[in-house]
């Protein structure tokens, strides 16, 4: 009985480190790319970007301006998408 109870505890813990493994590699992965877009793009590649117009602006100005806030929006709806999706995965779905 003991063996069986600490089986299960491991395999628990072993699916809990899975699940925040995954759930931190898409926050990182959504926070990079946040900081390319918003601070990249927007700032430190804008001098580079300035020749591509968009909107009639340049596209550095457009994505310190409004892209990098789709942006941000865009990457709110993937990781709620995302996490249902490990939710469910990982069998702890609302």
């Amino acid at each position: 009985m003991a063996d069986q109870t600490s089986q299960t505890a491991q395999a628990a813990e072993k699916s809990d480190a899975g699940y925040w493994a995954a759930n931190v590699r898409i926050i990182l992965i959504s926070l990079v790319i946040w900081a390319l877009v918003s601070f990249g793009f927007g700032i430190l590649l804008r001098p580079m970007l300035s020749g591509i117009a968009v909107g009639g602006t340049d596209l550095g100005f457009w994505f310190a301006q409004q892209g990098s806030i789709l942006v941000f929006l865009a990457l709110i709806f993937f990781y709620a998408w995302r996490m249902n999706k490990l939710d469910k995965e990982f069998g702890v779905e609302e």
